[in-house]
């Protein structure tokens, strides 16, 4: 199928390609790699979270992974820091939301492609009331990829934190829905919350570059295989694991 243009009136053509895009394995692995060797990020654990992230992907349970996000830089020093981590199996099934606007230049889309990217359409991007409908669509593809066993990646907060790199902005309400749909599809995600740091910053509001995000802190909380059955009991859960995991990250710096 041929790639769909990335807009927001075209918000059904593009979750039904990105439903059944599949990347291809040898150069998502290969980009990672290299992701990991070029930033290389340092990555710490919780008691009990690399053996349960080993044993979770081992059972075959999907992955809906939590992160904070600090830096436009964050996709490159996550996926550096999957290669670096149990995660890495899922390399090459997992797919990672992005806003859409970097979806718009086609070199750079290629590479979001092959790296499992899927985008996002942002109501603070749009004023449309189809950002609804989108968010919904979204929602949806979520839930099938994950009943097929795909994992899915994503920045809850839904913006990069230029307030308090310690603290978790608020945290929209995604998650807890795309977990209770998988579950009405025959789905049971686990959710794996992994904390960042890139270190102190004089000035939050600063954006990062290449060289101050190199060996980032990352910090894997355990994962929780048994979630609350409604999105905003999720939500406290995704919410209080997501600062936990932040809080390691910090302190691992």
């Amino acid at each position: 199928m041929k790639p769909p243009a990335v807009t927001l009136e075209n918000y059904g053509a593009v979750y039904d390609y990105y439903r059944d895009h599949r990347q291809n394995l040898l150069k998502a692995k290969a980009a990672y790699w290299l992701l990991g060797r070029r930033f290389a990020p340092r990555v710490g654990f919780a008691a009990g979270a690399r053996k349960g992230l080993r044993d979770f992907i081992s059972e075959g349970r999907p992955l809906v992974i939590a992160i904070n996000h600090l830096s436009e830089q964050d996709p490159y020093t996550v996926s550096g820091a999957a290669w670096r981590s149990p995660l890495r199996p899922v390399i090459g099934h997992t797919r990672v939301l992005a806003k859409h606007e970097v979806f718009a230049d086609p070199a750079l889309r290629n590479t979001l492609d092959m790296m499992g990217g899927m985008p996002v359409f942002r109501s603070k991007d749009h004023e449309s009331l189809s950002v609804k409908a989108a968010s919904e669509r979204l929602i949806d593809t979520c839930a099938v990829v994950l009943a097929r066993g795909d994992s899915v990646a994503l920045f809850p907060e839904g913006t990069c934190n230029y307030v308090d790199h310690t603290r978790v902005l608020d945290l929209g309400g995604g998650i807890g829905h795309i977990v209770c749909r998988a579950r009405e599809l025959g789905a049971n995600p686990v959710l794996v919350s992994l904390g960042l740091s890139y270190g102190p910053r004089p000035d939050p509001a600063a954006e990062l570059s290449k060289a101050d995000v190199h060996s980032a802190s990352f910090y894997f909380r355990t994962p929780v295989g048994e979630l609350p059955s409604q999105p905003a009991d999720i939500m406290d859960v995704v919410r209080d694991e997501l600062q936990a995991a932040l809080d390691g990250a910090v302190a691992s710096y």
